[in-house]
C-alpha cells in the first residue's frame, strides 16, 4: 500500500510564492482555523448555552467532550490511511461536511442524547481536518520548506481562537443559539468547500521512492539499516517513536489543562477582563512563535529547542504562582505563550527529521492520537486536583511537573535505528 510519504514533491523551487504548495497551505490554515475555532475553543460555549437552555448539568456536556476528543483520537490514528485512499481533497471535504453538520444540529438537539450523537459526529470532522491531517497533507507537497508551511498553516489554530470563538459569541448574543449555530456552518461550509475544491488537487509524486527524504542539513532522514516503511505496532514497541510520543504527551497534558482554567486560575488575582486579556495575549505570542519556528527550523537542533521552550513554560507557570501583579502575570503568560504553538508543530518536524519519509504519515498520525488522548484528561485532572486542594497551586505544581519530566525525556539519548523497546 502506497503511503502518504511515497509522495513528494519535484525537482521544484518550493521556496517560489508560485508554488502550489502554498496555496494548499493557505486552504489549511483555514481548515485549521475552522477545526479549533468550532471543535476546541467553543466548547466552552457551547456548555454555556445548553446549560442555559435545558439545565444539563456540567458533568452531562462535559462528559461528551471528552467523548469527543477520545473519539477523535482514536480516528487520527488512521487518518494517514484516509489519506492514501480517499486523497487530501476528498479528506478535507468530509471533514468539513461532518464538522459543519455538528456545529448546525448542535441547533437542534432537545436530549443528551442528541448531543452525544452530535459531538461523534464533530469528531469525525475534527479527526478529518486536525493537526494529524493537516500534516499530512501539507508532507505530500513540501520536503525542505515543510516545517515553515506546517508552521503557518496550524497558525490557524490561533487564529480560530482569536476570530472564530468570539464571532460565534457576538453572534448568539444578537441573533440566539439556533440561528447562530446555522450561520456559523453555513460560513464555513460557503468558505471551506469552494477553497478545498479549487486548490486541493492532486498531490506530486516523486519519480523514484527510495524511503529516505534528505534532511534540512542535507543529511538523510531515517536510517538506512531499517526497512523502508513502519508499522503501527512497531512504533509502538519501540523506544525511538516513544521519545517523541511520550514527552509531547506529557507537554501537551499539561499545556491544555492550564490553557482550559487559565481565566479561572487568574480572574481572583486581576479580574475577568483582564484574565481574558492574557488568552489574547498567549495567543498572540503562539504565533509569533510558531512563525519564529519555522523561518529557522533547518538551523535548529529541535529536540533542544523543545527541551527549552518546555522549561520555560515551566517558569511561567511558577512566576504565576508567586504574584499577583498584573504586569507580571500578562508577561508570564506571554512567555507560556510563545512555545505554545510550537509543542503542536514539533512532533511532525522532529518525526519528519528523525524517521523514514515513507512512516511520515502513519507516524505523525499515530503520534497525535497518543497527544490527543492524553490531553483530554487534562482539564479533568486539573480541576479534580483544584477542587481537592481548594486552590490552584497544586494544580499548576503538577503542571510544572510534567513539563519538566518531558524536558528531560526529550533530551534522553535515543536510538533511531531500534525498532523494540
Amino acid at each position: 500500500m502506497t503511503m502518504p510519504g511515497d509522495f513528494a514533491c519535484p525537482a521544484v523551487d518550493e521556496s517560489s510564492p508560485r508554488y502550489e504548495g502554498w496555496r494548499v497551505t493557505a486552504v489549511c490554515f483555514v481548515v485549521a482555523m475552522f477545526c479549533w475555532g468550532f471543535g476546541l475553543y467553543s466548547h466552552g460555549i457551547y456548555l454555556a448555552e445548553l446549560q442555559r437552555l435545558f439545565g444539563w448539568s456540567a458533568s452531562l456536556i462535559s462528559g461528551a467532550t471528552t467523548a469527543y476528543y477520545l473519539v477523535t483520537a482514536s480516528l487520527v490514528v488512521f487518518i494517514s490511511d484516509a489519506i492514501v485512499r480517499l486523497g487530501p481533497r476528498r479528506v478535507f471535504l468530509i471533514g468539513t461536511c461532518c464538522l459543519g453538520s455538528a456545529v448546525a444540529l448542535l441547533a437542534l438537539i432537545a436530549a443528551p442524547w442528541q448531543l452525544y450523537l452530535v459531538y461523534l459526529i464533530m469528531a469525525v470532522g475534527s479527526a478529518a481536518m486536525h493537526v494529524g491531517a493537516i500534516t499530512n497533507v501539507l508532507g505530500l507537497w513540501f520536503d525542505r520548506q515543510r516545517g515553515l508551511a506546517v508552521s503557518l498553516a496550524l497558525n490557524g489554530a490561533s487564529s480560530g481562537g482569536i476570530f472564530v470563538a468570539p464571532t460565534l459569541i457576538i453572534a448568539i448574543a444578537t441573533t440566539g443559539f439556533a440561528a447562530a449555530m446555522v450561520g456559523a456552518a453555513t460560513v464555513m461550509a460557503a468558505t471551506l468547500i469552494p477553497a478545498i475544491a479549487i486548490w486541493i488537487g492532486r498531490p506530486p509524486k516523486r519519480a523514484e521512492t527510495t524511503g529516505v527524504l534528505p534532511a534540512p542539513d542535507g543529511s538523510e532522514s531515517g536510517s538506512a539499516s531499517t526497512p523502508t516503511h513502519w508499522t503501527r505496532p512497531e512504533a509502538l514497541r519501540s523506544f525511538a517513536f516513544w521519545s517523541v510520543a511520550g514527552p509531547f504527551a506529557l507537554a501537551l497534558m499539561a499545556q491544555v489543562g492550564f490553557l482550559v482554567h487559565q481565566i479561572a486560575f487568574l480572574e481572583p488575582a486581576i479580574g475577568r477582563s483582564r484574565a481574558g486579556l492574557t488568552v489574547g495575549v498567549l495567543t498572540l505570542m503562539a504565533i509569533i512563535g510558531r512563525v519564529a519556528l519555522g523561518a529557522s527550523v533547518s538551523r535548529l537542533d529541535l529536540r533542544r529547542v523543545t527541551a527549552i521552550s518546555l522549561v520555560s513554560q515551566a517558569v511561567a507557570l511558577f512566576a504565576m504562582t508567586q504574584t499577583t501583579n498584573a504586569a507580571a502575570l500578562f508577561i508570564a503568560c506571554a512567555i507560556f505563550g510563545v512555545s505554545a504553538g510550537n509543542l503542536i508543530s514539533l512532533p511532525a518536524l522532529i518525526i519528519q527529521r528523525e524517521f523514514e519519509a515513507t512512516s511520515f504519515g502513519m507516524l505523525v498520525g499515530l503520534s497525535t492520537a497518543i497527544g490527543q488522548f492524553t490531553y483530554a484528561f487534562g482539564p479533568g485532572v486539573l480541576g479534580v486536583v483544584r477542587d481537592a486542594t481548594g486552590g490552584y497551586t497544586a494544580a499548576l505544581a503538577l503542571c510544572i511537573a510534567l513539563q519538566l519530566a518531558a524536558a528531560g525525556t526529550i533530551r534522553m539519548p535515543r536510538f533511531s535505528g531500534s525498532r523494540s523497546i
